[in-house]
């Protein structure tokens, strides 16, 4: 019986705590009222002047503007508030949906601040349809969340329902240590209504685990902080706290005590009008108690006063507790009739119930007041006694489970979340690596091809140089075959020269007619020294351009051999006034290998019809185009080929300048140029 009382007060006590924030709560969004259509929505959906109907409408509606918004905070804040809407308008079924909901879009963007409010409102759903192991997993849940967060006012609050449904199902050691991690919360904070709860319902487990004396102690610290200025009045928490330290002394049957602790809760200001509930519960405890100690002073009449209010205001558990009173009171009167009807009445309201706890009290009662079916009472109190007892043992069992399980999921799920990360990771590395190997490789490759391209060209250039000095040996003898000209020029034709011009000086100063034949014949050797020398300019001009036609007798050769193998139609020039022995060899090189890798390049890739290769001199610079009426290519993409590279290091060596000019379908134009530096041939004769 003490129990049923305790509980009664502590349990009555926190559901108005909490039903007057909840009051606060609607009051704050109704103060934050806007113009757009959703609050108002919202604020209709409170408006309880308005019928049922119309309520569920303006729900309705503000629902469906939510669905069509996104997932964003905004989004998940206002469907806290269709939720809330719900809740306030008893549409439990909706408001556990729109909850669960909100579940789903927060774990979408592991939102874990909206999940622990979620997991907090399925909390409040699984308690109001009276289903203690849900609410109990959705809590922890909750608390779990709040932890990771450090959020410790909502902590608070989770570890406050946690020692509640500790208490209720009869596991006082786990609630009590709930508790006192709630006041290890709690030890910074100004959170009174909080720490008053707490040292409240440590004084309601110490009393049922007849701890008078600690009991009394955390009372005692409820009451101080019931004290506190800021601690609202309306609440009745003092009125409550003098209740429940008075059944302590019931239950010691020290009903003197227990008589002043009754008598100064209903002398708290205003209590009938602020908590009716409390009024009715210490009203019928003082009655019991006076009863309990001899004094029958106004106990029917206060006792039917209790019962006419908790019947009201259908207080289902108050009532049963009256009913009890009155059957014990009948019964100390001698009326066995009425102690029995009030003892009968109260079994079957309870048994209806589900009230199994307090059936066991009622049926100690119907043994007394029907002692001739004592032993069937006896047995029936027995059975649900052993039930009871089982039950709860499972329920506090479950509730460890519950703890277990959600602790092994929640590592598990980390535990896969590392695993997973850890694959990622390895998947990510073996990437990397692969990637690099086949990057060294690539480079490998390409700097074997460089290499090979370079000692080509190294061979080419070598091949080239062997060709210069045989170039420059054959040179020599043109040299010599000069000098031996020049001899014979002066030796020959000048001696033969100056004789005829001597003889015709002398034929000068004689008339007649063989003066004038000797003139013939001398006329006549003038012709032929005339020939002689027209001869020797002839093939001394085709030594020299022979010697300046050697580099383009060479490039000449390669056209005609690439005239075989391109498809395309190769049309050469070269201006006639370049000087060749002004070009420096190593240029002529660079010029060669240029003219080769364009070709490589056109054969490979150009797909021409037409190729136009020409030599030109402007401004004192060479200038070298080869173009092409191919498909072309994209320069800033292919910029970096080793062809184009190993051109425009040939050309910078040579100091001069490369020009592309290309797009894909549009040809490409290549520009070679270098400048020339003139030098005076001097003619040693």
């Amino acid at each position: 019986m003490r129990q049923a009382f305790t509980y009664s007060a502590f349990f009555l006590s926190v559901i108005i705590i909490f039903s007057c924030k909840k009051t606060n709560s609607s009051k704050l969004i109704n103060e934050e009222k806007n113009h757009d259509s959703l609050s108002v929505f919202f604020d209709q959906a409170n408006n309880f002047s308005l019928s049922e109907t119309k309520r569920i409408e303006y729900i309705s509606k503000a629902l469906h503007i939510l669905e069509l918004q996104k997932n964003d905070s905004l989004n998940r804040i206002n469907y806290f508030k269709l939720a809330n809407r719900y809740f306030n308008n008893n549409k439990l079924a909706e408001y556990k949906k729109t909850t669960e909901l909100i579940v789903k879009k927060a774990d979408q963007v592991n939102d874990k601040v909206s999940q622990a409010k979620a997991y907090s409102y399925l909390t409040d759903y699984y308690i109001q349809i009276d289903n203690p192991d849900s609410a109990y997993y959705n809590n922890y849940k909750a608390e779990s969340l709040y932890k990771k967060l450090s959020d410790k006012p909502n902590i608070i609050k989770t570890l406050l329902n946690k020692a509640i449904f500790q208490h209720n199902h009869s596991d006082y050691l786990g609630c009590e240590k709930t508790v006192f991690e709630m006041l290890h919360f709690l030890k910074f904070s100004n959170n009174d209504e909080m720490k008053y709860e707490a040292n409240n319902l440590l004084g309601i487990v110490y009393g049922e685990l007849s701890e008078y004396n600690l009991s009394i102690k955390y009372y005692n610290l409820a009451l101080e902080i019931a004290n506190h200025k800021n601690m609202p009045r309306e609440y009745q928490l003092k009125a409550s706290l003098f209740n429940n330290i008075g059944m302590l002394y019931v239950n010691q049957k020290k009903y003197e005590k227990a008589n002043s602790q009754f008598e100064l809760a209903l002398e708290q200001s205003n209590l009938f009008n602020d908590r009716p509930n409390i009024y009715a519960m210490a009203l019928d405890n003082l009655a019991y108690s006076r009863f309990k100690k001899g004094d029958f002073r106004n106990i029917e009449d206060d006792l039917f006063k209790s019962l006419r209010i908790r019947d009201s205001l259908n207080i289902n558990q108050g009532i049963i507790i009256n009913k009890l009173h009155l059957s014990e009171y009948y019964a100390e009167l001698k009326d066995s009739v009425r102690a029995f009807k009030f003892a009968k009445e109260t079994f079957d309201f309870a048994n209806h119930l589900g009230e199994k706890r307090e059936l066991l009290n009622i049926l100690k009662q119907l043994s007394k007041v029907n002692p001739r079916k004592s032993f069937v009472y006896s047995t029936e109190f027995y059975r649900i006694n052993d039930s009871l007892e089982l039950k709860e043992r499972q329920i506090r069992n479950k509730f460890a489970r519950i703890e277990f399980e959600t602790d092994e999921i929640i590592t598990q799920k980390n535990q896969l979340v590392e695993q997973r990360k850890t694959i990622i990771y390895i998947s990510l590395a073996i990437i990397l690596l692969g990637v690099l190997i086949f990057i060294i490789r690539m480079q490998a490759s390409k700097n074997r091809e460089l290499r090979f391209v370079q000692e080509q060209q190294k061979a080419n250039e070598e091949i080239y140089q062997l060709m210069l000095n045989q170039q420059n040996k054959i040179e020599e003898v043109r040299q010599l075959e000069k000098k031996r000209i020049a001899q014979e020029l002066h030796d020959g034709v000048l001696g033969k020269l100056f004789g005829t011009r001597m003889n015709l000086g002398v034929l000068n100063n004689k008339d007649g007619e063989k003066a004038k034949s000797e003139r013939v014949i001398y006329i006549d050797e003038l012709q032929t020294l005339e020939q002689e020398i027209r001869e020797i300019s002839h093939d001394l001009n085709s030594e020299k351009m022979a010697v300046f036609n050697n580099f383009l007798l060479m490039v000449g050769n390669f056209i005609e051999t690439q005239r075989k193998v391109c498809k395309a139609a190769i049309t050469f020039s070269a201006d006639e006034t370049i000087e060749w022995n002004n070009v420096e060899n190593m240029a002529k090189i660079n010029f060669y290998r240029i003219l080769q890798e364009a070709f490589q390049n056109i054969n490979k890739h150009a797909n021409a019809e037409n190729v136009i290769v020409s030599f030109t001199i402007n401004d004192n610079l060479l200038t070298l185009d080869i173009q092409d009426d191919g498909v072309g290519f994209n320069y800033a993409k292919k910029k970096k080929g080793i062809g184009l590279l190993n051109m425009k290091a040939r050309i910078t060596d040579s100091k001069g300048n490369m020009q592309i000019i290309t797009a894909p379908g549009e040809g490409t134009l290549l520009k070679f140029d270098i400048p020339l530096y003139h030098t005076e041939l001097v003619d040693v004769q």
